[in-house]
């Protein structure tokens, strides 16, 4: 078997250490003791997408923020189901994974950093859910592992009662919270429907090669 490649390191705001790693044509984001993501596990990540941006199929301006760049699938699938005159903000706390994606894994998704209608933010996610009131139509979080399988402790917050009601805040009417986990986490989906959510969950395929893993992913649509 080709041995994994070292292509760079880097570090979260935590201290938490970060690998790029290569293998052939497959290419592993490493954390804490976790495969964070891989090139080859890209279909649940685009699924985030396909149904937290499902609603804006038809609609002009949209404004869409993601939590989390990683190889970048999740950002090319919400561009490519908004219209030309859509907003992408994406919001990426570690500068080494942006830097990773305009050297090495850009190809991989399309180059998504580079279209015109991609916003980066160099931030913590919470900061722009914070400071939105009724701004986005969507917000699509591909954060960590997910609400029960943290690599970084801080992102805890995003998951909790806090952190559902700053999401709440930020969304329009009508507007998507749409959340990828590594697993399901049905304490997650009560904490969702007590804040008043309608929630959707979706069990979808981990892998394109069929590997017979599964990962979670809520939609939780917002009152109107």
């Amino acid at each position: 078997m080709i041995p994994w490649e070292k292509l760079a390191k880097g570090k979260a705001p935590d201290g938490q250490v970060l690998e790029l790693r290569r293998r052939g044509h497959e290419y592993l984001i490493y954390a804490g003791g976790y495969d964070l993501m891989s090139s080859e596990d890209d279909t649940s990540s685009i699924a985030l997408s396909d149904y937290g941006c499902a609603h804006l199929k038809n609609a002009k301006r949209a404004r869409v923020l993601v939590g989390g760049l990683g190889m970048g699938y999740t950002l090319r699938a919400a561009l490519d189901r908004v219209s030309a005159s859509s907003i992408v903000e994406i919001a990426e706390l570690v500068s080494s994974v942006v830097d990773w994606n305009r050297e090495w894994l850009g190809d991989l998704a399309g180059k998504p950093l580079e279209d015109p209608r991609t916003k980066l933010l160099l931030s913590d996610v919470r900061k722009p859910i914070r400071a939105a009131k009724n701004s986005y139509d969507a917000i699509l979080l591909d954060v960590d592992n997910g609400p029960d399988a943290l690599a970084h402790k801080q992102n805890d917050g995003l998951y909790g009662k806090r952190g559902i009601d700053e999401a709440y805040g930020a969304l329009k009417p009508g507007g998507v919270f749409g959340v990828w986990s590594f697993d399901d986490d049905p304490s997650f989906t009560r904490r969702l429907e007590k804040r008043g959510f309608k929630v959707e969950t979706h069990r979808v395929s981990a892998s394109k090669k069929g590997r017979g893993r599964y990962h979670q992913i809520w939609t939780a649509r917002k009152g109107r």
